[in-house]
């Protein structure tokens, strides 16, 4: 229907009650008139805003207190019920009036509080004075709403009315059903349970201090966090934020960043980049890797996308990504543990609302680049490191790795190669500890321990991640055999001339035909200060054998074989030695 047919229909439906309208005394609900009944509200604020909207449309709206505390919106009075029924067909097929609309004879209507004027007068002419009685009577109790009642304000309410009701449970986390204004079992019973949490009786029915204390709570905490529909059309993506706890930062791509407002503790990454099933398997194991996703929580990948979900005392955080068209876009929403309860609306809001925008991703350039690249940044977010990392030795072929012992009892975590693992055991004196994957690991090479002791003076290698940060493989150092016993004369420590470096410790240390005469020790102690530089300890094949055997991890022995050159030692070495860490 065009404007100008819509205005002229309302004009000829307001024609209907001008004159009758004119002809009552303000203030008069008029209960032998007819009124078209649109809406009834739980609170006076609610309705005479919305009034103040309807009037500019509507000259005849009033508005009336009902009983159970509500406030009911009419437009009217009408003549007869036939005027008020005809006017209700004819703006309601006009999309003037919501659906629910009904004829109400008045019978209901209380005090008028609008328009305004009316208001001021007198609801209703007053009754003649009586003759005072001799004792002043007690003042009538107020009225005490009954679940009838109740259930008729229920019904006054409309279904717009009834699907805010259905929302705001769905809000505070008691009701997953649809938001559909038929209260059936789901319905009723979620309204059960908020009230059993707050002291009500659990009827299934909202009297009016319930209704506006759950409808008054849930608009507090919407307003508080702020969620608004946001557009970020350089990455492509929209999505309800809380922008009451965040606000926008800066670009740094893959990412949007947008930090914490005030002390919400709250941030948001928007995630939108370019790629393919690679990209979106690297951008996996980037993530997982930040300070910002703790290591426990649920987790899942597959071809299309991945969710991360991190969690510890401090920090929760959630993070879904989806690859589609060749876009990978997504967001993460981080947030203090302890505000767990109120955020898991947030994340349900975000999630439902999220949608790519368009066939574009993050402009790689945007943002301001980094003078100096750091490894411990991904995007401008701290990556997590372990406490520390150093070398070890497949000793077995179930994956079991031979390390040095010192530090790893007080690990959170240990793992191999990025594998979550256990130590086996561990032997003090000796100084080393086996440790076992968690899940089964196939090495791609066992070390063999050498048979024949090699002679003071003899060449020797050692394998181990001397640069953790920087380097992915073993980095091989060559030099000779001081001596077969430590600083103190210990018959089970061998004195090396070679450098080494905290990574290294727990490497192997290899002759010349690549077997296993040792494993290196942490410098620590009193005897560190009495090492020179070019100077290692480590434990001898000849210790470590035994206790290993004893254990349930007998060695390999090395087959006999002549000296191998600088190059086939560190391909050997390449096969079974392997980089440990210890976490928090």
């Amino acid at each position: 229907m065009g404007a100008g047919k819509r205005s002229a229909l309302r004009a000829g439906v307001l024609g209907m009650t001008l004159t009758v309208w004119a002809s009552l005394a303000p203030g008069l609900a008029a209960a032998d008139t007819s009124w078209v009944q649109i809406e009834a509200l739980p609170t006076l604020d609610q309705a005479q805003t919305r009034l103040r909207d309807l009037a500019t449309s509507f000259p005849d709206a009033a508005g009336f207190t009902l009983p159970g505390g509500w406030y009911g919106l009419a437009l009217g009075p009408y003549d007869t019920p036939e005027i008020a029924a005809e006017a209700l067909r004819q703006m309601r097929n006009a999309g003037l009036i919501p659906a629910d609309s009904y004829v109400a004879d008045g019978s209901r209507f209380r005090a008028q509080f609008w328009p305004p004027e009316a208001a001021e007068s007198p609801a209703l002419p007053a009754p003649s004075p009586a003759p005072a009685p001799e004792l002043a009577p007690e003042p009538a109790p107020p009225p005490v709403e009954t679940l009838a009642d109740a259930r008729r304000a229920e019904e006054a309410m409309g279904r717009e009315g009834r699907m805010r009701v259905q929302e705001a449970l769905e809000w505070v986390g008691v009701y997953s059903g649809g938001v559909d204004g038929a209260f059936g079992r789901g319905t009723r019973a979620s309204i059960a349970a908020w009230q059993d949490s707050h002291g009500f009786e659990p009827t299934g029915v909202l009297k009016s201090a319930e209704l506006r204390q759950l409808l008054d709570g849930v608009a507090a905490e919407k307003s508080a966090l702020g969620l608004t529909p946001v557009e970020e059309t350089k990455a492509g993506i929209g999505i309800d934020l809380p922008l009451g706890l965040v606000e926008f930062d800066h670009y740094d791509p893959p990412f949007v960043h947008y930090r914490a407002k005030d002390i919400s503790g709250v941030r948001v990454l928007l995630i939108s980049e370019p790629g393919d099933q690679n990209t979106l398997y690297g951008l996996y194991d980037a993530m997982a890797s930040l300070e910002i996703v703790p290591t426990t929580g649920p987790r899942s990948r597959d071809k299309s996308g991945f969710s991360l979900v991190g969690e510890d005392a401090q920090i929760h955080s959630v993070t879904e990504v989806r690859l589609s068209k060749g876009l990978i876009k997504g967001f993460t929403l981080v947030y203090p543990a302890a505000d767990a309860p109120r955020m898991a609306r947030v994340l349900a809001a975000m999630k439902t609302s999220f949608k790519p925008l368009g066939e574009t991703a993050l402009d790689p350039t945007l943002g301001q680049p980094m003078a100096v690249g750091r490894a411990d940044l991904i995007a401008g977010l701290d990556v997590r490191h372990p406490e520390f990392a150093r070398s070890g030795l497949f000793i077995d072929a179930k994956g079991a790795v031979l390390t040095a012992a010192e530090g790893l009892s007080a690990c959170g975590k240990v793992t191999i190669e990025g594998a979550p693992a256990k130590i086996a055991f561990a032997d003090p004196h000796l100084g080393i500890a086996v440790l076992q994957p968690l899940a089964p690991l196939a090495p791609p090479a066992v070390a063999r321990f050498e048979t024949v002791t090699a002679g003071r003076g003899a060449a020797l290698a050692v394998a181990g991640f001397s640069y953790p940060e920087a380097l992915s493989a073993p980095v091989v150092s060559f030099g000779t055999l001081s001596d077969l016993t430590g600083l103190a004369g210990e018959p089970e420590r061998a004195r090396l001339a070679v450098k080494t470096l905290p990574g290294d410790v727990g490497g192997p240390v290899l002759d010349g035909a690549g077997a296993v005469l040792g494993v290196v020790l942490p410098r620590g102690g009193e005897t560190a200060r009495l090492l020179p530089p070019e100077m290692t300890v480590a434990v001898q094949t000849s210790a470590l054998v035994p206790v290993l055997a004893a254990r349930g991890f007998a060695p390999l022995p090395a087959e006999a074989g002549g000296t191998l050159a600088a190059e086939d030692i560190s391909a050997l070495a390449q096969g079974f030695t392997v980089q440990i860490a210890c976490w928090k």
